[in-house]
């Protein structure tokens, strides 16, 4: 049995404080002066800690703060208050929601799983991957317990093209195997489709894979000769048609990426005849004719197919109401029913945001997930959009510090891979390729709705048609 795959988490603070979601509002106007002060007794010492940053024009005090009420509680004239801050309410937009951001920073700052002991207040289902109630029946047995140790969890994942069956000529495999990359979670990362300070944010970012395990997706006009130092570790992507096959980096990376187009067989053909050993992986837009472009692809021989949805996990084109679980849940169907499903690698992107993401995408069929925006707002983000208006980041990206930025993505990635393990071990399943396509171990809103009240509403309709036909 391999070693326990582990990532090394350090307490790594921001740059900036963060906009917390509530803020503390102190009266000084009316205070008796009493003789202890509710604010010396904060056990968080949030008030020490009290100042204002005037880089972000924030109160610091709004991070620091734990929420727990005892100074509005212990105030005698009530002087004390909290109310939500309106800075926490304009960041993001309506997919990166201030709650992503937030919950993003403090795993990316503690490498720790967020927790709320308050209870959760919310809806019990909502759009897209929350739609996805999966089982945790298992959760009752502690054994299943990956991150404390008492049970092996692999997530492991093969990216590249398997056979469907083996032939031997005596005691040796009658043809050679496809090349195959193993990564040690299912979880690459990719180039941010927005955002400042790009080739800091690219650097650090291929720091964490590199320390990670994992791979990371670049834009091969984006690969600098400092990028291109760490081959092993990157995934040069190129535009439909720009491939050049002297290009000195196709000898030394293990994987490349190639926008789909008419001629993209051709295209990989001629690229694997020339470098045998690489694993070719081609860029699907998540649009209308995705699952069929990717059974035509996998029936050709793909290795890899990337499924690439919108940042906020939407299809494109004729599809843009559909949202990246259905997408994948189509072109995953589409291969079984085929018999193609098991030769072929499926990832999907756009619009992963939270760990929780990654365990619901490969339910839904995919084999693992490319994550780019996360890599943002762990480096500290707003999502603010200045930098799509050509106005100044508020958080300076272009000044990230390298070691810094690297350690925060493997905080967060730590954070996500120990929720994946706990998915796993509360479902009762020891590996995450087990995981891929198991619906049966989820339950789809929309489908139970369908189940429950379509009959419901169904029957009155009958019964109104046969009364009209009656008079």
């Amino acid at each position: 049995m391999p070693a326990k795959y582990h990532i090394h988490i350090q307490p790594t603070a921001p740059r900036f404080p963060a906009h917390g979601k509530s803020t503390v509002l102190d009266w000084g106007e009316g205070c008796v002066r009493c003789t202890r002060c509710v604010k010396e007794t904060c056990p968080y010492h949030a008030f020490d800690q009290r100042d204002f940053d005037r880089t972000s024009l924030t109160d610091t005090i709004d991070s620091v703060c734990k929420n727990c009420f005892r100074c509005v509680q212990g105030c005698p004239r009530e002087l004390v208050s909290k109310t939500l801050n309106p800075q926490y309410e304009e960041m993001g937009d309506a997919y990166w929601t201030p709650e992503i951001l937030l919950s993003t920073w403090y795993q990316a700052e503690t490498g720790k799983i967020p927790v709320s002991g308050a209870g959760y207040g919310g809806p019990f289902s909502g759009d897209g991957f929350d739609a996805i109630w999966t089982d945790m029946s298992e959760i009752v047995r502690p054994t299943r317990d990956g991150i404390h140790g008492r049970e092996y969890i692999s997530t492991a994942v093969d990216l590249g093209r398997h056979p469907l069956f083996l032939m031997f000529d005596q005691d040796d495999l009658a043809f050679e195997p496809s090349p195959v990359v193993e990564i040690p979670l299912p979880i690459l990362l990719g180039e941010p489709p927005f955002g400042a300070g790009l080739p800091r944010v690219l650097q650090a970012s291929l720091t964490a894979a590199r320390n990670l395990g994992t791979l990371m997706v670049v834009t091969r006009s984006q690969i600098t000769q400092k990028l291109a130092q760490t081959p092993a570790n990157l995934i040069p992507s190129f535009p439909a048609g720009t491939v050049e096959l002297d290009d000195h980096l196709l000898s030394e990376v293990r994987l490349v990426e190639i926008l789909d187009s008419d001629n993209i067989v051709a295209q990989v053909d001629a690229l694997k005849r020339r470098y045998p050993d690489l694993v070719c992986m081609v860029k699907v837009p998540a649009d209308g004719r995705a699952s069929r472009r990717a059974a035509d692809l996998a029936s050709a021989g793909a290795e890899i197919i990337h499924l690439a949805a919108s940042p906020t996990a939407r299809g494109s084109g004729d599809v843009s109401h559909l949202h990246l679980k259905d997408l994948i849940r189509q072109t995953h169907l589409r291969l079984v029913e085929l018999k193609l499903r098991d030769t072929v690698t499926i990832l999907a992107s756009g619009g992963i945001a939270m760990a929780e993401h990654v365990a619901k995408a490969i339910i839904c069929g995919a084999d693992g997930v490319v994550v780019d925006v996360p890599l943002l707002i762990a480096l500290e983000c707003r999502v603010c959009g200045n930098c799509l208006k050509g106005e100044p980041c508020p958080v300076q990206m272009d000044k990230v510090e390298i070691k810094q930025g690297a350690q925060r993505l493997m905080n967060l990635m730590g954070a996500w891979n120990n929720q994946l393990l706990e998915v796993l071990g509360a479902m009762g399943i020891r590996e995450v390729r087990r995981l891929r396509g198991e619906v049966g171990r989820a339950m789809f809103v929309e489908e139970l709705q369908k189940e429950i009240f379509a009959p419901l509403f169904a029957r009155p309709a009958a019964e109104m048609g046969d009364r009209r036909a009656g008079e």
